[in-house]
């Protein structure tokens, strides 16, 4: 079992920065990828970047060059720096632990970008 927290949204006007955090807790292992997802009103939850356990990354087109995931492996915390935020980029932002066929998410985070 796998625990997560995330923390750090809010309100930012267009433009602005945000860092979201997600800490795992619990049985996390030593293989695994962590991932950040969101969802906007209304429409379907989708993939905003990833991170492995050996440090790989991989974003989706709509935030690369302006969002970045990072993962402190001490504090079994991922981050999410985000810059250049876009009203486009209002949604819950959820975290995602995932080994071989099992995942466990977290609550999400709100952020809301006002224009």
């Amino acid at each position: 079992q796998v625990h997560l927290v995330e923390s750090g949204g809010g309100l930012v006007q267009a433009g602005g920065s945000l860092r979201l955090s997600c800490v795992a807790s619990g049985i996390i292992g030593s293989i695994y990828t962590m991932g950040w997802y969101r969802q906007a009103p209304g429409k379907q939850r989708e993939l905003v970047a990833t991170i492995t356990s050996g440090g790989s990354t991989n974003y989706a087109d709509s935030v690369k060059n302006r969002f970045t995931m990072s993962r402190d492996n001490s504090k079994n915390t991922v981050y999410l720096q985000m810059n250049s935020l876009k009203p486009e980029d209002t949604a819950v932002y959820y975290c995602k632990w995932s080994a071989f066929t099992t995942d466990y998410w977290g609550e999400g985070t709100l952020v809301t970008v006002s224009s």
